[in-house]
């Protein structure tokens, strides 16, 4: 018997039928000065077409905080509200699902199933919908290549990423995320190359989405082309004067591409 699809899931998997693509906005509640302000963004987010709100961070994302935060987030909007966890102490009551990620390229076994062991009762008593999510890291790989010790995928290697997107598959992963970490450009880096979401895309028959370093048309549109269909945008939103506003650019640009598959 296999996971029963749950609300959050049957939503996201509707709602793909529906757009063709989504765009799901990040808060890492450690990145905003105040509670109140990631509240406000994450509000706002959604008045601008936000999908999906995904709560957490990698460093941080705990506690007093990730509850007050993720309770207020949820009291003000009518969009599923998911955490994005960063271990096993970033889990509150106050979400209606969250990503159970395997970091399928980590170096160290602990991200791969120790992690989701230990946290799993937890997620069970408090009835949290856990969304199984096989999750890869793409060079530069920010601090969640630091923090969950990852053998990052080369840029240049798509098929290494393809692989390790089907064995996620094969495993029993009904989503899966390609990210390159947190704000990359400050690297010398740029979002995840088409290349690779070309590649991942034509091998998965479940929902794949991107990560890290989207912030312009051109990227959100080449990369749905190229096959993405959740786009995970954080830090751009974040930093911008107008969530609102910026979340409307974003969203308008992903719902004319994802139709484009849809029709």
């Amino acid at each position: 018997m296999s996971l029963k699809i749950g609300k959050v899931e049957k939503y996201i998997n509707e709602k793909l039928e529906e757009k063709g693509a989504l765009l799901f906005m990040v808060v890492d509640p450690v990145d905003y000065p105040t509670e109140k302000a990631a509240v406000e963004h994450a509000k706002d987010s959604v008045k601008g077409g936000a999908d999906l709100l995904l709560v957490g961070g990698s460093v941080g994302a705990q506690g007093e905080l990730l509850d007050h935060v993720t309770k207020n987030i949820k009291e003000s909007v009518d969009v599923p509200v998911v955490l994005f966890p960063g271990n096993i102490a970033t889990i509150t009551p106050y979400a209606d699902a969250l990503y159970f990620m395997s970091l399928l390229n980590a170096r160290n076994p602990y991200w791969i199933t120790q992690a989701q062991m230990l946290s799993a009762p937890l997620i069970k008593k408090l009835n949290i919908e856990p969304l199984p999510v096989g999750y890869i890291v793409i060079s530069p790989g920010g601090t969640v290549g630091w923090v969950g010790d990852v053998n990052l995928v080369p840029r240049e290697k798509p098929m290494i990423a393809t692989a390790l997107a089907m064995a996620g598959q094969y495993l029993g992963n009904r989503f899966i995320i390609t990210d390159v970490g947190s704000n990359p450009q400050s690297q010398g880096q740029s979002s995840v190359p088409l290349d690779i979401i070309k590649s991942v895309s034509s091998v998965l028959d479940v929902p794949y989405g991107i990560a890290g370093g989207i912030r312009d048309e051109q990227t959100i549109r080449s990369s749905i082309k190229a096959g993405a269909q959740i786009i995970q945008i954080g830090t751009a939103i974040e930093k911008s004067v107008d969530a609102e506003a910026k979340s409307k650019f974003f969203s308008k640009i992903i719902r004319e591409e994802g139709l484009k598959k849809v029709h």
